[in-house]
C-alpha cells in the first residue's frame, strides 16, 4: 500500500471501532431485551401462582397441578433468559468493550508513529531544499563576481586595484559556492536515504502493524458472533426440559381422578335411605268378600309394628340426622362423619405447620440470645426476652389446640365402630341399637383426674417462666415456683405437676426445669 494513503487507513480504522462498539450497543440492547423479558415471565408467574394459606387451598385436581407445574416450568425458563443475558453481558458485551478501550490506545500509539514518521521526513526535505537554495543563490552570486572581474580585467581604464579585489570577490563566492554544494549534496544524501527508509522501512511496519490490529478486531468480532450463539444454544437442553416439563403436565391430566376428588370431597359417609314401608290400616276393617271383589289374604306376617317402621323412617328423613342452625361448630360435628374427619385432620396438619414455625423461631431467639450473651456489643439478651415467652405461649397454645383437636378425631373414629341407635356402623351393614351418647363438651384434661389415688412424685421442676393456665386441665405458676412432677411429658409438650397444697394440672415443658428422681418407684408414666 502506497504511503500517501495513510490518511485513508486512518478513517479504516476509525471505522472499524466505530463498527466494532456499534455491535457492543446492539448487544447490550439484546441484554436489556432478555432481562426484561425474564423479569415479566416472572412477574406473570407471580400472578398466576396461588396464594394459599391454608391446606384446605391446595390444588386437589390434576387440571390445577398441571397448571402450577407449567407455571413452575414457566419459571424456570425465565431463569434461563437471565442466564443467557447474564452469559452475554459477561462474555460478549464486557469483552467488547475491554477490547475496544485496548483497540482505540493500540490505533492511537500506531498513527502517532506515523505522523512521527512523517514529520521527521518532512524536517529532512526542509533542511535538503534550503541548502539547495542556498547553493543555488551562492552559484548566482559567484556567476555575478565572475563577470564583474571579466569586465574589469578587459577594461583598459580599470587599476590594478580593482581588478585585484574583483578577482579576490570571485574567489570568495566561487569558494562559498563550492561549499554549500557540498552541503547541498550531503543534505540531499541524507533525505534520500531517509525517504527510502520511511517508504521502505518505517510506514511498511506501522501499516503492518494496523493491519494485524484491523484483523484481530475483525476475529474479535466473530469471536464475539459466535459467543453470542452460544450463550443461546447452552440453555437449549434445560429450556427443552422445561418444554417436556410442560408437556408431562399437560399428560397428566386425568379427568377421572378429577371426578373422582369431587366425589371424595362431598361424599356424606351416610347409606342412602331406605324403602318406605307400606302400611296397611285396613286391617282391622272386615268386609264380605263377594263375587267379582278381590281380597287380600290375612298373613300373620303381613302384620308390621308401626311404632318400630314409623320410627326407622322418621330416623332416615334427613340424612345428616337434624339439620344444623347457626354457625360451624368447633369440632365439625355438624359435618357428615367423612367431612368432619377430613376437616379435622385438615386442621391439625394447619396448626402443626403453625407450631413448627413458631419452634423454628423460638430456636433462632435462642441462638440470637447465646450471641448477645456472648457479644454484648451486638446487643441486648434481655430485650428478647419477651418475644421469646409470647413464641413460647403460642406454642403451648397450639400444643392444646392440636391436643384438643386430636380426641376430636379419636372420638369420631370411636363412633364410627360404635355408632349410636339409628346409624350404620363400618364393620357390619346391620344397624345396632345402643343406648344415647351424650355429647356434653368436656375438656380432654378431664378424664385423667378421675383417680382416686393420687400419683407419687417423680421429681421437681421450677418454673423458669410465668404460665397464666387460664385454659382447663392447667395449672397456673409463677416463675421461680417449686412443684412436684408426677408425670413426664409425652411428647406432646405437657408435663403434669402438683403443688404442695394438692392442686394438679398441666404445665407447659419449655417453660420448667425437670430434675427426676433416679430411684423413683413413682417414675412411671400414666395414660
Amino acid at each position: 500500500m502506497c504511503a500517501d494513503q495513510f490518511d485513508n487507513l486512518d478513517k479504516h480504522t476509525q471505522w472499524g471501532i466505530d463498527f466494532l462498539e456499534r455491535y457492543a450497543k446492539f448487544v447490550k440492547e439484546r441484554i436489556e431485551i432478555e432481562q426484561n423479558y425474564a423479569k415479566q415471565l416472572r412477574n406473570l408467574v407471580k400472578k398466576y401462582c396461588p396464594k394459599r394459606s391454608s391446606k384446605d387451598e391446595e390444588p386437589r385436581f390434576t387440571s390445577c397441578l398441571a397448571f402450577f407445574n407449567i407455571l413452575n416450568e414457566l419459571n424456570d425458563y425465565a431463569g434461563q433468559r437471565e442466564v443467557v443475558a447474564e452469559e452475554m453481558g459477561h462474555r460478549v458485551y464486557g469483552e467488547l468493550m475491554r477490547y475496544s478501550h485496548d483497540l482505540k490506545t493500540e490505533r492511537k500509539m500506531h498513527l502517532q508513529e506515523g505522523r512521527k514518521a512523517q514529520q521527521y521526513l518532512d524536517m529532512c526535505w526542509k533542511q535538503m531544499d534550503n541548502s539547495k537554495k542556498k547553493f543555488e543563490r551562492e552559484c548566482r552570486e559567484a556567476e555575478k563576481a565572475q563577470q564583474s572581474y571579466e569586465r574589469l580585467d578587459n577594461d583598459t581604464n580599470a587599476t590594478k586595484a580593482d581588478v585585484e579585489k574583483a578577482k579576490q570577490q570571485l574567489n570568495l563566492r566561487t569558494h562559498m559556492a563550492d561549499e554549500n554544494k557540498n552541503e547541498y549534496a550531503a543534505q540531499l544524501q541524507n533525505f534520500n536515504g531517509e525517504q527510502h527508509k520511511h517508504y521502505y522501512i518505517v510506514i511498511p511496519q506501522i501499516y503492518k502493524h494496523l493491519q494485524e490490529m484491523d484483523e484481530r478486531r475483525t476475529i474479535k468480532l466473530s469471536e464475539c458472533y459466535k459467543g453470542f450463539a452460544d450463550s443461546e444454544r447452552k440453555v437449549i437442553p434445560i429450556i427443552s426440559k422445561c418444554l417436556e416439563g410442560m408437556i408431562l403436565a399437560a399428560k397428566s391430566v386425568d379427568e377421572c381422578r378429577d371426578s373422582q376428588i369431587v366425589i371424595d370431597s362431598f361424599k356424606s359417609g351416610f347409606e342412602p335411605p331406605g324403602d318406605f314401608p307400606f302400611e296397611d290400616y285396613s286391617q282391622h276393617i272386615y268386609r264380605t268378600v263377594s263375587d267379582g271383589t278381590i281380597s287380600t289374604p290375612k298373613q300373620e306376617g303381613m302384620k308390621i309394628d308401626s311404632k318400630t317402621t314409623v320410627g326407622k323412617a322418621k330416623g332416615k328423613l334427613w340424612l345428616f340426622g337434624k339439620k344444623p342452625k347457626g354457625p360451624a361448630l368447633e369440632d365439625f360435628s355438624h359435618l357428615p362423619p367423612e367431612q368432619r374427619r377430613k376437616k379435622l385432620q385438615q386442621r391439625i396438619d394447619e396448626l402443626n405447620r403453625e407450631l413448627q414455625k413458631e419452634t423454628d423461631q423460638k430456636d433462632a431467639l435462642i441462638k440470637m440470645k447465646d450471641v448477645y450473651e456472648k457479644n454484648p456489643q451486638m446487643g441486648d439478651p434481655g430485650s428478647l426476652q419477651p418475644k421469646l415467652a409470647e413464641t413460647m405461649s403460642n406454642m403451648d397454645r397450639l400444643r392444646m389446640e392440636i391436643h384438643k383437636n386430636e380426641k376430636y378425631t379419636e372420638s369420631l373414629l370411636y363412633s364410627l365402630h360404635y355408632s349410636p341407635e339409628g346409624s350404620y356402623t363400618d364393620e357390619a351393614n346391620q344397624e345396632i341399637r345402643g343406648p344415647p351418647q351424650q355429647h356434653a363438651h368436656h375438656n380432654e384434661f378431664d378424664d385423667e383426674f378421675e383417680d382416686d389415688d393420687p400419683l407419687p412424685a417423680i421429681g421437681h421442676c421450677k418454673a423458669i417462666y410465668p404460665f397464666d393456665g387460664h385454659n382447663e386441665g392447667t395449672l397456673a405458676m409463677k416463675e421461680g415456683e417449686v412443684l412436684y412432677v408426677i408425670e413426664e411429658d409425652k411428647g406432646d409438650g405437657w408435663t403434669r405437676a402438683r403443688r404442695q397444697n394438692g392442686e394438679e394440672g398441666y404445665v407447659p415443658t419449655s417453660y420448667i426445669d425437670v430434675t427426676l428422681e433416679k430411684n423413683s418407684k413413682g417414675a412411671v408414666t400414666y395414660i
